[in-house]
């Protein structure tokens, strides 16, 4: 899923808009089950939900999981039960931005620090004693296909990326469990935990010890960007690469721009910008670093120190997206496909509209949809996504840190230098 949190757009840099909430849909409120969390959930979306026009699908799902013949919804049900309706009802709604965290899963804290303005009054509830979101990880994201899980992310510079661990891992065990994306490393702070991982579909089973630390999302993101500059020599040509794997974090585009404009990067002759993010956000103007018309400005102290005010790249780009490109990170490789920049890949989620998170009274997220999202001519990414250049698929079970597409979007970049 993406995101774009709700809040005043331009006094807070990863907002994309600003939105006012309607009351809607009480004409077509359906019957209550008697849970609390179920029947908070579908009064929020009635309330709140961007299409008016999709809430009677919406309170037919409802009344289908309270009236179903063989286990309606009550307030006994258990929690696999309302697990299952909310999943149900929400997924009528048909539209990303819209879902149910729960505290076990990497998600919720990752969104509870993305959100943490809509959500500020549960903040020091939820996360005691000063709000601040954390949680005991290793920077390491995973899911499941066919049956087995396999590592989809590791976050640059994180503990798993330090330990060795690649995109395509097939996960078996942690310290002898079953791995849990949470449970797996709680009280462990500090501790090495041992995964058990498979690189092979039929090699044996290795063993991987990695250290615990304690992740704040934001900051974790903030990290990840920077760790990810680097730049490759390939045929005598200096290619530069950096990775955002959110727009969310106040100083990732910050990040970047002293990278391009001072930094590791300023003296590469072509960029590869990488757009396959866990989560959108950002300004809607992020692009500008890359497509921009305005001059590189700078402000020099009396002490000689330079802050970049605004930065420009203009040499060559090539940007990377696939289906984890989502919201902000979409609209931003739309901005680039627009400006002539190539697109190497697969097609982005189709994930762009704005939403809002509210606090359930079992105290997990629910994201609501509250804003369409268009762009020029009345066009919507929703649903549609951003179609590459090259197209480029990429098989992550047993991948071994091999990336197709990252490879194609640097011959692409020497093939743009070797012209001219």
């Amino acid at each position: 899923m993406a995101l774009f949190e709700v809040k005043t757009v331009r006094a807070l840099s990863f907002v994309l808009l600003l939105l006012v909430i309607p009351e809607q849909g009480r004409a077509l409120e359906p019957p209550r089950s008697g849970h609390p969390v179920f029947d908070r959930a579908v009064e929020l979306v009635l309330d709140n939900f961007y299409d008016p026009s999709a809430l009677e699908r919406f309170g037919a799902a409802v009344r289908q999981e309270i009236q179903d013949a063989d286990e309606p919804l009550t307030e006994d049900s258990p929690a696999a039960r309302v697990d299952a309706a909310m999943d149900a009802v929400l997924e009528s709604l048909r539209v990303s931005h819209t879902g149910r965290f729960t505290d076990d899963t990497i998600d919720y804290y990752e969104l509870a620090e993305i959100f943490r303005f809509a959500i500020r009054n549960d903040m020091k509830r939820l996360f005691p004693p000063n709000g601040n979101v954390s949680y005991a990880g290793i920077g390491m994201v995973t899911r499941l296909e066919g049956g087995s899980r396999f590592v989809s992310d590791v976050y640059d510079g994180a503990p798993a990326d330090r330990a060795g661990i690649r995109v395509g891992d097939e996960i078996l065990l942690v310290d002898g469990a079953p791995y849990r994306e949470i449970a797996s490393f709680r009280n462990k702070v500090g501790q090495s935990v041992e995964i058990a991982l498979r690189r092979d579909r039929d090699a044996p089973p290795v063993a991987v010890k990695v250290q615990v630390e304690r992740l704040r999302p934001l900051e974790s993101f903030a990290k990840a960007i920077d760790e990810s500059i680097e730049v490759k020599v390939r045929e005598g040509r200096r290619i530069g690469y950096l990775r955002f794997w959110t727009l969310s974090t106040s100083d990732g585009l910050e990040i970047a721009a002293r990278a391009l404009s001072t930094g590791r990067l300023k003296d590469a002759e072509g960029v590869v910008v990488d757009l396959r993010g866990r989560w959108g956000g950002g300004p809607p103007d992020a692009a500008e670093l890359f497509v921009g018309g305005v001059p590189n400005f700078r402000l020099i102290a009396r002490s000689g120190k330079e802050t970049v005010a605004n930065a420009l790249w203009r040499r060559p780009v090539v940007a990377i997206i696939d289906e984890g490109s989502r919201s902000g990170l979409e609209l931003f490789a739309y901005a680039l496909k627009a400006n002539g920049i190539p697109l190497v890949g697969m097609r982005t989620a189709g994930a762009l509209l704005a939403g809002r998170a509210y606090v359930l009274p079992d105290d997990s997220l629910l994201e609501i949809a509250v804003s369409d999202a268009v762009i020029e001519d009345g066009l919507r990414l929703e649903g549609r996504g951003v179609e590459p250049h090259i197209s480029v698929p990429f098989s992550l079970p047993y991948a071994d840190g091999r990336d197709p597409q990252f490879d194609a979007a640097m011959d692409e970049m020497q093939r743009i230098l070797a012209k001219g």
